[in-house]
């Protein structure tokens, strides 16, 4: 791999998109669903989430999630919020997390990128937050510039976001304009405003600015974390690719995803057994067509997740404290 990363050489045929389903319907609860006491993928209103992030954790909670993961795009503010300001509504632990959209040019991927999911960063990291300041800096203008050309094209959206403080990088993503083209009559969900008219080949589509997979692994790492690619169902088809990210330093492999089919779910999980991936698992919740509960039911991340998710963040730490 490209000291950027940008290029890796893997052409193999793909499976399912990964950016198919994440904002829309999800799969019906089988037997094993609904009793995951671990939910390591998650988003708050501190990126491009539906709630407070305390409104998230008293949601999970109830559901009866005892470890939670806040993987807001770009940001630890969530954790921050509520670990920092003492606002912990329930005694259920919060891993720190973060979620990358890392460019990927070359790969045969939607929209050319990767994203790397992050936890046990420091949260007092100045080079990570930096790094995350300069990719929320990105989505800023990714976010103006879409607007922008829903404007020229004849689907202006701007009175449907004055209700947000533009001044902030909270919810400055697509999901929030996707939401705007639903309160103007533009689209019917937000998996159909991807679908149609802001995801790539759409006429809303604007390609997006910041790191590579690399420059993302090596943030999070840098900064003590545990790098994971996320929702990557094409993990079986793409085993050169892994193999490549795996020698620049991803560790795990997200398995156990909600919206993955159970044979998903077994063929990544073999290819993370095969490759020595650690294997993490989530909801990726935003909450725009459900509550946490009823998404939570459709859930099964095993609690030996958890457990070896600690193993590796105390690896990572004791690696960072070394170096």
């Amino acid at each position: 791999m490209r000291s950027d990363a940008h290029s890796p050489r893997s052409e193999a045929k793909l499976r399912e998109p990964s950016a198919r389903g994440r904002h829309g319907r999800r799969p019906a609860p089988t037997a094993a669903s609904g009793v995951s006491a671990v939910d390591l993928h998650t988003h708050t209103l501190r990126s491009d989430g539906v709630l407070q992030p305390v409104e998230l954790v008293r949601a999970a909670a109830a559901a009866g999630v005892t470890t939670l993961a806040i993987t807001d795009h770009d940001t630890l503010a969530a954790y921050r919020e509520l670990i920092l300001g003492r606002a912990m509504p329930a005694p259920i632990e919060l891993i720190p997390g973060v979620e990358i959209n890392a460019l990927a040019k070359g790969i045969p991927l939607a929209e050319g990128e990767l994203h790397i999911l992050g936890f046990g960063m420091d949260h007092h990291d100045e080079a990570f937050e930096a790094a995350l300041a300069k990719q929320r800096s990105a989505r800023r203008i990714r976010f103006e510039r879409t607007v922008g050309v829903l404007r020229d094209v004849g689907m202006p959206v701007d009175v449907h976001l004055a209700h947000i403080d533009l001044a902030r990088d909270d919810a400055l993503g697509r999901p929030t304009i996707a939401r705007a083209l639903i309160a103007g009559g533009h689209a019917t969900s937000v998996e159909d405003a991807f679908r149609r008219l802001i995801g790539w080949g759409g006429p809303g589509y604007v390609a997006r600015e910041g790191m590579g997979p690399r420059e993302a692994i090596d943030a999070i790492r840098a900064a003590g974390g545990v790098p994971v690619l996320a929702h990557f169902s094409e993990a079986p088809d793409q085993v050169p690719l892994l193999r490549e990210l795996i020698e620049i330093g991803l560790v795990g492999l997200e398995v156990h995803y909600i919206s993955f089919a159970p044979e998903t779910v077994a063929a990544v999980g073999a290819v993370a057994a095969e490759l020595r991936m650690l294997a993490t698992g989530g909801s990726d919740y935003h909450g725009d067509t459900s509550t946490y509960a009823d998404a939570h039911e459709s859930l099964h991340v095993p609690d030996t997740v958890g457990n070896r998710l600690h193993e590796a963040m105390a690896a990572a730490a004791h690696r960072r404290g070394d170096a």
